[in-house]
């Protein structure tokens, strides 16, 4: 069986922080604000990995309230979730994400992006789409207040013995 997920993530840009998506680090002179490195690709792919198994949100499984959690790679807590996932007899098939930034402008960072997902999810890089829009200057992103992402995700879920899938 296969199930698809959604993550959108959001967080607002700030002055002293890095700049990391997809965890590569992006020459900018604003970051973004979070409590981890705060990447919000890394963070919609994890959102869309959680949903397709209905296991709740990021929040749910690294709280912001836990010290552990405070400035780590969201590498890290993307793997955590693909362990989750991996837990339940399901396996990740394919990544669709798509950054909306109005500045820096991304293309060149987008293959590296994709490298690193991929490398971290364990999946070939040809299963892992990262794309950019820009937002018109409409809106918060527009203004350049805040970056956002969203990701779609194909998980395939191994029957469990007696036909049920293994949630």
């Amino acid at each position: 069986m296969t199930r698809v997920g959604f993550g959108f993530d959001l967080h607002p840009l700030v002055a002293g922080r890095p700049l990391v998506l997809g965890g590569v680090t992006v020459p900018s002179e604003v970051g973004l604000d979070g409590h981890s490195d705060a990447d919000v690709l890394a963070h919609a792919v994890a959102e869309a990995l959680l949903g397709a198994l209905a296991l709740g949100d990021l929040g749910r499984h690294f709280p912001d309230t836990d010290p552990r959690w405070r400035g780590v790679s969201s590498l890290v807590l993307l793997k955590g979730v693909l362990d989750l996932v991996a837990a339940r007899g399901a396996r990740l098939v394919n990544v669709d994400a798509t950054v909306l930034a109005q500045a820096p402008k991304l293309a060149p960072l987008l293959p590296e992006m994709a490298k690193r997902l991929a490398d971290t999810l364990g999946i070939r890089v040809d299963a892992v789409s990262v794309k950019a829009k820009s937002p018109e200057g409409l809106g918060l992103l527009g203004r350049r207040e805040g970056i956002a992402a969203m990701a779609v995700v194909s998980v395939d879920v191994r029957a469990a013995a007696g036909g049920e899938a293994s949630l």
